[in-house]
């Protein structure tokens, strides 16, 4: 679409909103579909490619650091053609990506399958660098949280679904037997056994590849209006006069460290838990719906922060909770200790205080970026494309978890979680109010409130 059909926020109708939150929930089903179904993919891949802790949770670095790499170029894409034109082709570079899993499955390697998980990032990278902002700034700023959350149901939800359809699709009631006999067999049968587990992936990566090549049409010519995001109102223009860099806006460069950190949290808490329930002899073929447990308190938390924002709490405060209550059951992960028996299964009860970080991560994304974007003016599309470049704190942060349960045992490396909720707090605080990097030059007075 070229730059003159672009029109404003102020000049569309309900009607145009309503339908445009509607589209942009069905793109934020997909990236969750495609980004979730790692937590099954880790330890599927685990077995299948005999892989270490570490060398599993390659999945989630060759997949979100992507986003690190193609953030700022994806923000020039959309410049260049317009929302539309740019989500398309983000879908078509996914679909890519999906369709690579043929050959990656047909040999049994890993790394193809890694590449095959950064072209699926690189393609989110551009989509979620549009999705965001432009849910951001689809109507007042100051329910800006309660539109993000609308956005993270529709992504959870598909996080929920993701690791079970995939589970029933590729996984078999037999496989738990097969796994244990897999130490026990001789070379040529181990890789005769492991290359048909693996060519299970074929056929539903192939489904997926033509859904979003499919997708990528629809949003093309869907009646999603290309809004003008370089529009700056009279104290926007005074309030940035002079400044010529991104990184002239402390709270945004701030925000984007948070995100960084956030996002490796909630990767954490959904893609580890499989893992850290196999620790106490559950089976994967149990263990699979521990993830849609961790999803489904994200999604209460979003349900609560849609009833609430702005009408009880403000949404700085509901990340400051969100903040502190992650806090709290990481240390309790940590500490706590002891059996119980809860939906069926029998676990050490530290495992729930990783399902409730789903609850403490829901309003934190919906939380930092609207303080993030604050201001900006004409400088949101590369805001945004640094705050989507945070989300490469799904890539690092996973890895040293993996590192550190290889080292000092799955329970222990959950103190990961425990400096990145103190920062986070430390930006729902006052990071998000510092306008100016000189600490005297601070305008707290500036910030959303």
């Amino acid at each position: 679409m070229s730059k003159s059909a672009k029109i404003s926020v102020e000049s569309l109708s309900r009607k145009q909103v309503v339908i445009s939150i509607a589209i942009i929930g069905v793109m934020f089903f997909m990236f969750g579909f495609v980004s979730w179904v790692n937590a099954i993919l880790i330890p599927y891949f685990k077995i299948a490619c005999e892989l270490s802790h570490s060398q599993a949770y390659l999945v989630t670095f060759a997949f979100y650091i992507s986003y690190f790499i193609m953030s700022v170029p994806a923000s020039y894409l959309l410049k260049a053609t317009g929302f539309k034109k740019g989500m398309m082709v983000g879908f078509w570079i996914m679909a890519v990506g999906a369709f690579l899993f043929v050959p990656a499955a047909a040999t049994r390697t890993y790394a193809i399958f890694l590449a095959a998980l950064f072209i699926l990032g690189t393609g989110l990278a551009i989509l979620q660098t549009a999705a965001n902002p432009y849910i951001t700034i689809l109507g007042p700023k100051e329910r800006a949280a309660q539109r993000i959350s609308i956005m993270g149901i529709c992504n959870k939800a598909a996080g929920i679904l993701a690791p079970l359809i995939f589970a029933a699709v590729v996984l078999k009631a037999t496989d738990t037997d097969l796994f244990k006999q897999l130490p026990t067999m001789d070379a040529i049968q181990k890789a005769a056994a492991l290359d048909e587990l693996i060519s299970r992936v074929i056929v539903p990566y192939i489904c997926v590849g033509i859904f979003l090549f499919l997708l990528g049409l629809m949003i093309r010519f869907s009646p999603l209006p290309d809004i003008d995001t370089d529009e700056e109102s009279p104290e926007q223009q005074r309030a940035n006069e002079g400044k010529s860099k991104i990184m002239q806006f402390p709270h945004l460069v701030l925000g984007a460290i948070a995100i960084f950190l956030h996002v490796g949290t909630q990767v954490i808490a959904i893609d580890t838990i499989i893992g850290y329930a196999g620790s106490m002899n559950i089976s994967l073929l149990e263990a699979k719906v521990f993830p849609s447990y961790t999803l489904f308190c994200t999604i209460c938390g979003y349900l609560i922060g849609i009833i609430i924002i702005p009408r009880f709490i403000s949404q700085v405060n509901a990340l400051r909770v969100c903040t502190i209550l992650g806090t709290i059951f990481s240390l309790l992960i940590i500490f706590t200790k002891g059996q119980v028996n809860f939906l069926g299964h029998n676990a050490d009860v530290s495992i729930w205080f990783i399902v409730l970080l789903g609850l403490a991560n829901s309003l934190i994304w919906a939380g930092i970026w609207p303080l993030a974007l604050d201001g900006l003016g004409k400088f949101t599309k590369i805001g945004a494309s640094v705050l989507i470049m945070g989300l490469c704190g799904n890539a690092i942060l996973p890895q040293i978890y993996g590192l550190l349960a290889d080292t000092r045992g799955l329970r222990e490396a959950y103190w990961v979680l425990i400096p990145c909720y103190a920062y986070l707090m430390f930006y729902a605080i006052y990071g998000h109010r510092i306008r100016h990097w000189s600490t005297s030059r601070s305008e707290g007075k500036v910030a959303i409130q």
